[in-house]
């Protein structure tokens, strides 16, 4: 007990670090099956991407390296669902090809939305 009240604040400080890392990893995880190491994948395009803003690229290098141990830890996950065709993507676009809807929309017209009425003040 005297070992808890004395390393308190490292272990509150490991427990955040612990808590907040992986976001990338833990995020694309959530979703559909997105392939192998997909929270990596994420961080390292957040900081090659040049429209990436200056706050996200030091979160993202931050979270590279804890996204990737997340992800190496879940490699058994990804390889399960590694044969997902029950995404949302996936039935969207399965339901799209099965209805022709693409083919439809391409060959419809155009929106047109009618011009706003001017209401003119009768002259006196």
């Amino acid at each position: 007990m005297t070992v808890l009240k004395k390393y308190r604040i490292a272990g509150m400080i490991a427990v955040s670090l612990a808590g907040t890392s992986g976001c990338s990893s833990v995020m694309t995880h959530t979703g559909s099956s997105q392939g192998y190491y997909p929270g990596t994948r994420a961080s390292a395009e957040v900081l090659t991407d040049k429209e990436s803003s200056w706050a996200m690229k030091p979160l993202a290098a931050i979270d590279l390296p804890f996204s990737a141990v997340m992800d190496t830890l879940l490699l058994p996950w990804d390889y399960y669902r590694a044969g997902d065709t029950n995404s949302t993507r996936e039935r969207i676009r399965r339901s799209e090809e099965q209805n022709q809807t693409n083919d439809g929309l391409a060959q419809s017209a155009p929106l047109v939305t009618p011009a706003p009425r001017v209401m003119v003040a009768p002259q006196q």
